[in-house]
């Protein structure tokens, strides 16, 4: 069925007031929560297929990958590319893409289901504003939990951007091989990563649980195997409370700790876990979760129900937001998938 059809009117191109700056519409065909790596591609896809999108981006600055100095899993760049690159170039096509709204920087404040349609409420421009759409998809991303200095984030930022510091195994792990690496974390969450760094043949790993005990309030069940495959595979621990870090002109990830002894290492592995899963929106719009707290879809990314597992008409996610794997070519994949069926099967 066209969108015209059934009473149903959507714009096929998006009006410019000025150049570089939509105007809002009423309506669109999809309405996109986020503009990362997936949510971008969702727009630029819905508009190759004929149909009119508006991406609410908070801004690049947001999106996981935008620090990251360097990325070798992207297709198409052999010699690795960018994180900040490799957004702007999204970006870029986006812009040219005529029934795309790109709503920068804007904040979503609410979402609701309304019969077929949903709307999504977002602030932009100091003005709050309402749009309408047949389909709506979620790609929000996931915020890391980021390691704290006296109860700040901002100290180990440089080490990040010098890819001192790393957050994703598939990402970054093959980075690792002959080198010694201080993982960050005191939970089983920290300690599997740990773990599974092992397969990229590091000289060494420890783990650093910034003044937190190991695997402290972990059921024992799980605790005492992952306890003794840490001894048996000599990792090692310090509890030690982390007050600083230093070596960043060595290229060297330095620790400094409360006791005034220092450890240095060639890098730092964050095993945190995550901060905000952004759980709002998704939550509210009846959706089902999965025990790591991952929006669940079918494989057309068609979010689930809570209440039933029959997937919601028109709601989709996309992106590190969903159940699968967090990389960026995934994040690519999901954002084709959750399209081109709205495409094919829902609008």
């Amino acid at each position: 069925m066209r969108a015209e059809e059934g009473g149903l009117k959507f714009p096929r191109r998006v009006v410019h007031a000025v150049p570089g700056l939509p105007r809002v519409q009423e309506s669109y065909d999809f309405l996109v929560i986020g503009g990362g790596h997936a949510g971008l591609q969702a727009g630029l896809k819905a508009s190759l297929l004929g149909h009119s999108a508006a991406i609410v981006d908070r801004g690049p600055k947001y999106s996981r990958s935008y620090y990251s100095p360097r990325m070798d899993n992207i297709p198409g760049f052999p010699g690795g590319i960018s994180g900040h690159k490799l957004l702007d170039e999204q970006v870029a096509a986006v812009r040219k893409a005529e029934t795309v709204g790109y709503f920068t920087p804007a904040r979503a404040v609410a979402v609701a289901r309304v019969e077929r349609e949903y709307t999504v409420t977002f602030e932009w421009l100091k003005q709050t504003h309402v749009v309408r759409g047949r389909a709506l998809v979620l790609a929000q991303g996931v915020v890391d939990r980021i390691p704290s200095v006296g109860g700040e984030i901002d100290p180990i930022f440089p080490w990040a951007n010098q890819a001192l510091v790393d957050f994703c195994i598939l990402c970054d792990g093959h980075e690792l091989t002959r080198r010694s690496v201080a993982v960050l974390g005191d939970d089983a969450f920290a300690a599997r990563t740990a773990l599974d760094l092992l397969h990229f043949r590091p000289t060494s790993v420890e783990l650093l649980t910034l003044g937190q005990p190991l695997l402290d309030g972990v059921p024992e069940v799980e605790r005492a195997p992952l306890a003794a495959t840490l001894a048996e595979k000599g990792i090692q621990h310090t509890d030690l409370e982390v007050v600083g870090f230093d070596e960043i002109r060595e290229k060297r990830f330095g620790v400094k700790f409360a006791d005034g002894s220092h450890r240095s290492y060639d890098r730092g592995f964050s095993a945190l876990g995550w901060y905000d899963m952004h759980h709002e929106f998704p939550r509210s719009l009846g959706a089902k979760f999965d025990a790591d707290g991952y929006v669940m879809t079918d494989e057309d990314c068609r979010v689930l129900t809570e209440a039933t597992g029959a997937p919601i008409p028109g709601l989709y996610c996309v992106g590190d937001q969903r159940n699968g794997w967090n990389q960026i070519p995934e994040a690519w994949a999901t954002a084709e998938r959750a399209v081109i069926h709205a495409y094919g099967e829902y609008l």
